[in-house]
């Protein structure tokens, strides 16, 4: 038996500063309609889709701030992808900067992504867990990378059942972390969504800068393979505000094998027909948590160290 799902992985180029959201939506919409014509029952947005990159400069006024943050999704500005999606029978995922506040009336800063279904109902919402970059300006960079300034972290890993399978989320620098994909493979998560903005220039060592394309497959491949999952890597190219940023959006098989790349860096779908049930190949053998997994083995290693044991 066989789980088919056709996915696609709807690559952005740059957005401007001033670009309003409602812009950035009148360029999601031919994406989303596009992918749909060729298919697809899902199609995954990049990180922080709705506006540029803003976490390369340092703001410091809340006013200024908050405007980059969405407080409800949908908003007036997305509400036109979320109807189309409905009336096309298409889901998607998208990530935004999201402010939320809490019940004892405490605002929160997250890098979120969400996922949406066919009819337009929202089926989950992530939260980046690995937040990168610094907290304070640091001039001496040629661009800032500030999003520990910005943003919290999440403090999950969540999966949903969905579009026949399990599905989990990731954003950006979590793709780069092996605890990620354990997480959300030892939920068994069989379609892994990744959203990501990577400039082409690494500061704190620039030698990394003509391996990024390298690193950036690298880890989601192996990723996909450890843990017998797909992953659709979606990435925000092109040259932004002055900042060169890593396109070469993918999907990976639970092998490890790219099936699908983009090949421009500005607005481009690519999708696959994929088989869910392809998991099982890697997850009930090589892969098979249950049976060959040791947890006592890393616990026993951690408690040595005096670390926390993994999950």
């Amino acid at each position: 038996m066989s789980r088919f799902l056709t996915v696609a992985a709807a690559q952005m180029g740059p957005v401007g500063r001033e670009e309003r959201r409602e812009a950035v939506v009148d360029r999601l919409l031919p994406l989303l309609r596009e992918a749909r014509e060729r298919g697809a029952e899902l199609v995954v947005f990049p990180e922080l889709a709705l506006t540029t990159f803003f976490p390369r400069w340092f703001l410091d006024d809340e006013v200024e701030i908050d405007a980059w943050f969405e407080t409800e999704m949908p908003g007036p500005a997305t509400k036109p992808l979320f109807e189309e999606a409905a009336r096309l029978g298409i889901g998607f995922s998208l990530g935004f900067a999201e402010k939320s506040v809490d019940e004892g009336g405490e605002s929160h800063r997250f890098n979120t992504q969400i996922l949406v279904a066919g009819d337009g109902a929202v089926v989950g919402k992530y939260r980046k867990v690995h937040i990168p970059g610094h907290e304070q300006n640091e001039e001496w960079r040629p661009f800032q990378h500030a999003e520990r300034h910005f943003f919290e972290p999440g403090r999950e890993f969540p999966v949903w059942r969905a579009f026949g399978g399990i599905v989990g989320m990731a954003i950006c620098n979590d793709r780069r972390w092996p605890e990620t994909y354990r997480v959300l493979g030892l939920q068994g998560a069989e379609l892994i969504l990744i959203g990501y903005n990577t400039p082409l220039y690494y500061a704190p060592d620039p030698q990394q800068n003509a391996l990024a394309g390298f690193h950036n497959h690298l880890v989601m491949q192996s990723g996909a393979y450890q843990n017998g999952a797909f992953v659709v890597g979606v990435a925000k190219g092109g040259v932004e505000e002055g900042v060169d940023s890593l396109a070469q959006s993918v999907i990976v098989a639970p092998s490890g094998q790219i099936i699908a790349q983009s090949i421009t860096t500005g607005d481009e779908v690519v999708l696959a027909k994929i088989d869910l049930d392809f998991c099982d190949l890697y997850k009930k053998t090589l892969f098979d948590f249950d049976r060959y997994r040791v947890p006592e083995a890393y616990r026993l290693i951690t408690e040595r160290r005096g670390a926390v044991p993994p999950p």
